[in-house]
């Protein structure tokens, strides 16, 4: 399968700049997963489609204000970093840039001198390896000091850092945000609570290898990045008591998606615990866990193209894509969801 067949032309005034004004209001585009039918609703319907005893399942990562701007002690040249992954130690894993200046024994500093940061080590994969000296609480510094790392995509200044963050986001760790569920407000959870559906809370902080993208013609090719996730007891009982009556399981995005895959046994439940997962999901993939996805609209030839196109089918997902494209639909992290379901 080529990187090809997964391509479509988005006019550039599609791209969402900023969320809309009341989360619940976006659009929401049904998509009969089997069916290939099409229904134009706004975000807070989506609760006519959710029945008793299915399983929700939200990721509640919290991003990190990620993006540092650093000043090199000795010549003062400019570097911008993105915290990737906690490595332990006040060590972390991040993307330098431009990465000829941050090399093995380079020193900044950032802030008002808040925190300084040393590079460890240069990682096959380009990333560097960063040791952080600071006074007080590192997470409270970085609040002082960091920006959201919104995607390049996105151009316009985000006012309020928490419209990228989802209401129910609480485990700090992320280096972009579970987008599919920024729709949610927490009367809308509530209503949803109240209907019988049970809400399922998982952890996969995301890294920024969600948004690198895939360089082999030939998919099966294409190597993923690992994410560390984590899924509790509780959460783990509830989606697999769902399972076990025969409802559905439903992720709130492609995160939690391959969170329950990588969980999953071959009977479709999942085993509370940590660990990371690097899941490409495309066409061919065989579904264990998951039975319906709401999510947002994806970029041409990305691997989260792919995964939506494994859960329903390529033809019935692009043919969508172009209907989205035709009624203006907002594309991308601040833009409209989408819910690949079989209740049309």
């Amino acid at each position: 399968m080529k990187k090809s067949d997964f391509y479509f032309d988005l006019p550039q005034e599609l791209i969402a700049q900023e969320p809309s004004e009341k989360r619940d209001h976006s659009r929401l585009l049904l998509i009969g997963k089997h069916s290939g039918k099409l229904e134009h609703r706004h975000f807070f319907d989506i609760i006519d489609y959710l029945d008793e005893g299915d399983c929700l399942v939200l990721n509640n990562s919290r991003v990190l204000p990620a993006r540092i701007y650093g000043v090199k002690q000795d010549t003062g040249a400019n570097v911008e970093f993105l915290l990737l992954k906690n490595c332990g130690n006040d060590t972390w894993e991040c993307i330098a840039g431009p990465g000829k200046r941050a090399k093995e024994g380079a020193v900044f500093t950032f802030g008002n001198n808040d925190m300084t940061g040393e590079v460890l080590q240069v990682l096959d994969n380009g990333n560097r390896l960063v040791h952080f000296s600071y006074k007080g609480i590192f997470l409270e510094t970085l609040e002082r000091i960091g920006e959201m790392p919104l995607p390049h995509y996105i151009t316009h200044e985000l006012k309020d850092r928490e419209r990228y963050q989802t209401v129910y986001a609480k485990m700090n760790g992320s280096a972009a945000a579970p987008t599919a569920g920024l729709h949610y407000t927490p009367e809308l959870l509530e209503q949803i609570k109240a209907k019988g559906v049970k809400i399922a809370q998982v952890t996969l902080h995301v890294g920024i290898g969600t948004f690198r993208p895939v360089k082999a013609e030939n998919i099966e090719d294409h190597k993923m990045h690992f994410e560390q996730y984590s899924i509790s007891q509780d959460a783990a009982d509830l989606i697999n008591e769902a399972k076990r009556s025969g409802k559905r399981v439903i992720a709130t995005g492609t995160t939690c998606c391959r969170t329950l895959e990588s969980a999953a046994d071959e009977s479709g439940f999942v085993k509370p615990g940590s660990g990371e997962t690097n899941i490409f999901i495309y066409p061919g993939y065989r579904f264990k866990c998951i039975d319906e996805l709401i999510t947002n609209f994806h970029l041409p030839e990305s691997t989260l193209i792919m995964l939506v196109s494994a859960l329903s089918s390529r033809e019935i997902i692009l043919n969508a894509y172009k209907t989205a494209i035709e009624e203006r639909y907002r594309f991308f992290s601040f833009g409209d969801a989408c819910f690949i379901t079989d209740k049309i």
